[in-house]
């Protein structure tokens, strides 16, 4: 194991979509262990891909994703199968299995990674969905649940195999103000609980605020703040302050990039 303070140092990051459009550019960060890192930023800024780049679903163009001390993009399938293995990560949607009851849904990691007895696996199951509050929803299917109890079904399965690293891509949105509050309890006391390191991807800006340790703010492809919450959320930097306050006008434009209203009318007539 890298015995570093960092669980993620990224260096010199460039990823783009396309020849015109760079997400990342020369970008470093640092990921301690153990402690919430909030990615935050206004939308299509990066923040999903980062998570991707991190589990290895992409590989950048240039610089390095360094895990826990080995680089992410250098490793063959099985490396980064293993690694994966120690990862967890929450989709926006929660993506559960609609054929397979919630005890299923939350079983199945360990079913596919491990060799475990049915009592073990009975065990760890409903431990999960005990933590997450749901033990007595174990029998229902999907179609089911509120869109609150999925996120939280999805969570149990996310931690069932104790990952070392949660990442958690927009888990608030959609949520009532009760659910997120739910939601926020969990994660710090998942965080906790079982000792991971944590990246949170997400736009609800109070609620994150809450519960980070440390916050990137990320646009145009490169870091803009980062620091503790209250560093973050008294940061002078216009662009930090556009998107934390949820300003309309600032640095970051309302437009999309166009010709002139004047240069659009005679293209139209032409």
């Amino acid at each position: 194991m890298h015995s570093s303070s960092n669980w993620i140092e990224i260096r010199n990051l460039s990823y783009r979509r396309s020849e015109s459009r760079w997400i990342f550019k020369d970008v470093d960060m640092n990921i301690e262990r153990n402690k919430i890192t909030a990615i935050m930023g206004p939308s299509g800024c990066g923040k999903t891909t980062l998570l991707k780049l991190i589990s290895g679903q992409l590989k950048p163009d240039k610089g390095t994703v360094m895990v826990d001390g080995v680089n992410v993009s250098a490793l063959d399938r099985d490396g980064l199968l293993a690694l994966r293995r120690r990862m967890g990560l929450l989709f926006q949607n929660g993506a559960l299995f609609t054929d397979l009851s919630v005890y299923e849904n939350v079983a199945f990691p360990l079913r596919v990674h491990t060799k475990l007895p049915e009592d073990m696996i009975r065990d760890l199951v409903l431990m999960k969905l005990q933590a997450v509050g749901l033990r007595g929803a174990r029998d229902l299917m999907p179609s089911e649940l509120s869109g609150g109890m999925a996120r939280r079904v999805a969570l149990a399965r996310t931690i069932i195999l104790d990952p070392e690293l949660i990442m958690y891509d927009e888990p608030f949105a959609g949520q009532d103000p009760i659910l997120k509050g739910v939601l926020l309890d969990l994660i710090k006391r998942i965080n906790e609980n079982i000792h991971a390191t944590t990246i949170l991807v997400s736009h609800d800006v109070a609620e994150t605020a809450s519960i980070a340790d440390y916050i990137f703010v990320l646009a145009g492809g490169r870091i803009i703040g980062q620091g503790t919450p209250d560093e973050v959320m008294n940061s002078e930097d216009p662009m930090v302050r556009q998107f934390l306050r949820g300003l309309p006008d600032g640095p970051v434009p309302f437009h999309y990039p166009a010709a002139s209203w004047q240069d659009d009318l005679i293209r139209g007539r032409g």
